[in-house]
């Protein structure tokens, strides 16, 4: 694959994954329709294994792997969702998978990554030290490193949840996705462009990076601090430069929207999200006059949370 991702790369992936992951149903509301007054269209990433999108595209980077490299072993850095991903992707090719996780993961995401029979390796909070035990762990193992966004095997990956939508939905006029490092942004992004259809991304204010580098035309790392921790990533070298021209806006949006969002999905739509899945939903809600009278899909990306610990509770 070459380093900057293509639509053809997407499609590829699309054939490659597809006995491997789940083709997860498009789901309305017309609670979210009426808000909006448009046409809304509900990708269930939630749905998918492992409970979030990233299993599309852990799974296009392992078994684009040669043999040799799969005898080494791969490993990555992850809050919890690409880490789960990317242990059971490895399972379908018997190889182990090393995942550095911040100790302040959320409990459910690090229980799931070792149910998958992922090694865990803990690490402080921030990217730096992410990334700073990656390389102690590569050193060590010299594992195969998979980024878990910036990578152009990943973005690939990701693509195939629009690519699936823009096959299920006839003529959408946009489509929305949140936005962390910026990998799936990346691929729905390469897909729209082939369709003609209009992109925005979606994340936090209080993570608001790949705002600040749309607007300024460069990557601006900032110092995320949001109920969303899928989102705490600060946008890819790569991907920044895939969605520079393609996306039309990244839409921001307050804790307190997020986790309005995210309930009304609960109580409205009857299905489970985490906050990062919500930051989408929570866009539409405040921008709403940007799709009136739109035909818009959504991808709703993920749902591993601490039940314990609901953004709501006392």
């Amino acid at each position: 694959m070459a380093e900057q991702p293509t639509f053809e790369d997407v499609v590829a992936a699309a054939q490659r994954i597809e006995a491997h992951i789940r083709h997860t149903p498009v789901t309305t509301s017309k609670s979210i329709d009426d808000t909006v007054d448009g046409r809304v269209f509900l990708k269930c990433e939630n749905l998918q294994r492992t409970g979030a999108f990233k299993f599309r595209g852990a799974s296009n980077a392992i078994w684009l792997l040669s043999d040799t490299e799969c005898a080494r072993g791969v490993a990555t850095h992850s809050s919890g969702n690409h880490g789960a991903a990317l242990a059971l992707a490895a399972r379908t090719r018997d190889m182990d998978a090393t995942i550095v996780m911040p100790a302040v993961s959320v409990r459910s995401k690090i229980e799931a990554v070792e149910a998958y029979g992922g090694n865990i390796r803990f690490c402080g909070p921030t990217m730096a030290d992410r990334e700073a035990m990656l390389e102690e762990v590569l050193a060590e193992t010299g594992a195969v490193p998979v980024h878990p966004y910036d990578d152009a095997r990943i973005v690939a990956g990701q693509g195939t949840a629009a690519l699936e939508l823009t096959e299920e939905i006839d003529h959408l006029d946009v489509i929305v996705v949140p936005v962390g490092g910026g990998g799936l942004l990346a691929g729905t992004s390469l897909v729209a462009e082939r369709y003609g259809i209009a992109v925005y991304g979606s994340e936090p204010a209080q993570a608001n990076d790949a705002k600040q580098s749309l607007d300024a035309g460069r990557r601006i790392a900032t110092t995320p601090d949001t109920i969303a921790d899928g989102l705490r990533a600060t946008i890819g070298v790569l991907n920044f430069e895939v969605i520079r021209n393609r996306v039309r806006d990244i839409l921001t949006v307050s804790e307190d929207e997020i986790i309005a969002a995210m309930r009304f999905v609960w109580q409205r739509v009857k299905i489970v999200v985490e906050p990062s899945a919500a930051v989408p939903v929570a866009a539409l809600m405040r921008y709403r006059e940007l799709f009136n009278e739109q035909r818009v899909g959504v991808v709703l990306t993920g749902g591993n949370l601490d039940l314990d610990a609901l953004p709501w509770q006392d």
